[in-house]
């Protein structure tokens, strides 16, 4: 069955939605490096983000337990 019009318009404002919102992280991980950045130079800056990316490849959870961290 072919989308109706209403279909697309739905399908285009998602896109457009979607589009603002990967625009609007992408302008808060700017920010967010140049903090890093000003505060502890590049090499750090690129690490964590590299960091995070393997976390997310990984599919490993951002948090350490409090075993890990030595708290208990």
């Amino acid at each position: 069955m072919p989308a109706s019009s209403g279909d697309k318009v739905m399908t285009a404002t998602r896109s457009l939605n979607e589009a603002e919102s990967k625009d609007q992280f992408f302008q808060e991980l700017a920010e967010l490096s140049e903090r890093m950045i000003a505060a502890h130079g590049k090499e750090f800056s690129m690490g964590a983000l590299v960091l995070a990316a393997r976390f997310i490849a990984e599919n490993k959870p951002f948090e350490r337990s409090a075993a890990t961290q030595g708290f208990c």
